[in-house]
C-alpha cells in the first residue's frame, strides 16, 4: 500500500508537469481573444481536470455541506487553510468566479504567475506601503461589482491537521470596508493533501459552508472572532478525532458572543 500510494502520488506530480505547461500556453494563446469571464472559466478547466485526475488516480473525493448558504450577491469567503487542495478545488466547485488575494510577486512565477496576471484577481503591492490595503479594497469592490466573490485565508499560511493558526483581521477589515458579508468555510483537506507533503492520501474531503455573517456594525476584531469561532467549532464537528485534545480560543468565543449579543 505505501508503494502504491507513492507511485500514485508520483503520477499526479508528473501530471502537473506534463499538463500544466501546455494548458498555460493554450491560455496565453486564447486569452487575448476572450473576455474576462471566459478567461476565468477556461483557467478553471485546469482545476476541474486536476480534481478529476486526483479522484480517479489518488482516490481524493469531496462532499459539500451548506451550498444553500452562498448568497446571491457580493461576498467575502474566509476559509480554513490546510493544504493546496482548497486553492485548486474552490474555483471548480463555487458557482461564481473567485478572486484570490495574492502577493504581486507571484505574477513573475513562470506559467502559473503569467496566467494569473491575465485573470482578474486582487494583488497586493507591498511597495505601496500604507496605501496597499486601500488598493486591495478598491480592486475587490470592482471584482465584486462584476459578480465575483473575494476569497481569503485568514490564517495566512497552511496549518497542520488538528491545529489552529492565528486568525488575522485582514479579511474582516476588507469585508467591512467593502460593505460585504463574510461566508466562513471549514474543511479537512489536510488529511488527503497534507501541507508540504509529496504523498497524497485517498479519502473524502468535507467542505462545510456557513451562513453569511453580516459585516455592518462590527469592528474587524469582532467580525474576525465570529469567523474564527464558527470555523473552529465546525472543524471540531467535521473532524472530531483531529481536535480531541484542543480547544477553541476562549477570547474568540467571548468576542463572538459579545457581538451576537450586541446585534440581538
Amino acid at each position: 500500500m505505501p508503494l502504491a500510494r507513492f507511485l500514485r502520488s508520483l503520477l499526479l506530480f508528473l501530471f502537473f508537469i506534463v499538463y500544466t505547461v501546455p494548458y498555460a500556453i493554450a491560455c496565453f494563446i486564447a486569452f487575448p481573444f476572450l473576455n474576462a469571464d471566459r478567461r476565468y472559466w477556461m483557467a478553471v478547466g485546469w482545476c476541474r481536470s486536476t480534481l478529476f485526475v486526483a479522484r480517479h488516480l489518488n482516490g481524493i473525493r469531496y462532499r459539500i455541506e451548506g451550498m444553500e448558504h452562498l448568497p446571491n450577491g457580493p461576498a467575502v469567503l474566509l476559509s480554513k487553510h490546510q493544504s493546496a487542495w482548497e486553492t485548486v478545488a474552490f474555483p471548480a466547485i463555487m458557482p461564481r468566479p473567485l478572486c484570490y488575494v495574492f502577493k504581486r510577486e507571484l505574477l513573475y512565477v513562470p506559467f502559473f504567475g503569467w496566467a494569473l496576471g491575465m485573470l482578474k484577481m486582487v494583488h497586493i503591492d507591498r511597495k505601496e506601503g500604507k496605501y496597499a490595503f486601500a488598493s486591495v479594497v478598491k480592486q475587490g469592490r470592482k471584482r465584486m461589482s462584476d459578480g465575483a466573490w473575494v476569497i481569503m485565508f485568514p490564517e495566512g499560511t497552511r496549518t497542520q491537521v488538528g491545529s489552529q493558526g492565528k486568525y488575522k483581521t485582514g479579511g474582516a477589515r476588507f469585508a467591512i470596508d467593502a460593505g460585504a458579508p463574510v461566508v466562513p468555510i471549514a474543511h479537512n483537506a489536510g488529511h488527503v493533501w497534507p501541507r508540504n507533503s509529496f504523498i497524497k492520501f485517498a479519502g473524502t474531503v468535507t467542505v462545510s459552508i456557513g451562513k453569511p455573517i453580516e459585516s455592518a456594525g462590527l469592528t474587524p476584531d469582532e467580525l474576525n472572532s465570529r469567523v474564527e469561532a464558527w470555523i473552529e467549532t465546525e472543524m471540531r464537528r467535521i473532524d472530531p478525532d483531529a481536535y480531541r485534545d484542543t480547544d477553541i480560543s476562549g477570547a474568540s468565543l467571548r468576542v463572538a458572543k459579545r457581538a451576537d449579543a450586541a446585534r440581538s
